[in-house]
């Protein structure tokens, strides 16, 4: 007969055993479910990031990281000092090489553009500047936003003035090859039916649609035009205060969340303040504007990147 210590150790070795058996056979089924679900065991997350220059810095820039698009954390601040001049609304991608790169207005005048490239949204290097031609004159270069076509091509949309910071116009040039470092561009071509004097036009593809979304610099209202060219010619759909956004706002930016709706982002630089807005319908309506907490009043002419993280 065991003793009540005796009995005592016989119990714990018992369920001991139990208790080991169980687990390999709940590590079992956790494996055979993972293979046979794979994605169970994972989930995908968007991360939006944004670069941006600030009201206390035109000569740096700031990259931000959410994953909802709303609330926004400092990634690195400043993350880039290009060699000279400034870095106002700076654009940023991630193209086929694997590498960041965001393009960024150079200076108030002149007809430049700037390039900079990282492995990791964090660490930033010069890659060149480009210098634009037109057979008119160019005064000022302003705004360049990157667009990927679906074609495959990789454009830059940008706005020029012939001086005296009027008159702006939006332009597209094209890359002729696939390293930033050294490829040519072709010379920038206007894009029909948005000019003059507009200026910070933004573009994403639909289907076959063209959705240009830009700053009437007259009237200092965003709005909205469409085309099924890339150059043109395009046919607004929305003017003056169409989506009820106010007037003195630029710099738009537009991307498109989970759930399949847009946000649009836009600067309300004449009080300092920075907004989203969201359309459900495809462009046709949006709702309130809200000020995105944590960088209103901070961050100026922003662009947002979309990834799967």
């Amino acid at each position: 007969m065991l003793t009540k210590k005796e009995e005592g150790i016989g119990v714990g070795v018992g369920e001991s055993k139990g208790f080991k058996a169980g687990m390999i056979l709940l590590l079992g089924t956790l494996l055979l479910l993972t293979m046979v679900f794979p994605n169970t065991a994972r989930a995908a997350t968007s991360v939006y990031t944004i670069s941006a220059f600030t009201n206390t810095s035109e000569s740096n820039m700031y990259i931000y990281e959410s994953y909802n698009a709303t609330h926004y954390g400092l990634l690195k601040g400043p993350a880039y000092t290009p060699p000279a001049n400034l870095i106002r609304d700076p654009s940023i991608m991630k193209h086929t090489d694997g590498l960041y790169y965001v393009v960024y207005t150079t200076n108030w005048s002149g007809n430049t553009i700037g390039i900079a490239s990282s492995t990791d949204k964090v660490n930033w290097t010069f890659v060149r500047n480009i210098t634009l031609s037109t057979p008119a004159t160019i005064a000022h270069t302003w705004a360049p936003e990157w667009f990927k076509d679906s074609n495959g091509s990789l454009n830059i949309i940008v706005s020029l003035s012939p001086g005296n910071y009027e008159n702006f116009k939006p332009y597209v040039l094209t890359a002729s090859g696939s390293n930033l470092a050294s490829t040519s561009w072709s010379a920038p071509t206007e894009l029909a039916g948005i000019a003059p004097n507009y200026i910070d036009t933004f573009i994403v593809k639909t289907g076959s649609t063209y959705h240009a979304f830009t700053k009437n610099e007259t009237t200092k209202y965003i709005e909205y035009a469409t085309a099924t060219s890339l150059a043109g010619p395009y046919t607004f759909k929305g003017t003056g205060d169409w989506a009820g956004w106010g007037s003195w706002v630029e710099g738009p930016a537009v991307v498109q969340l989970d759930n399949g709706s847009w946000r649009i982002y836009f600067d309300g630089y004449a009080t300092q303040k920075y907004y989203y807005s969201d359309s459900a319908d495809n462009f046709q309506t949006w709702g309130a504007k809200q000020e995105i907490a944590g960088l209103t009043g901070l961050v100026r002419h922003m662009t947002v990147l979309k990834e799967s993280g």
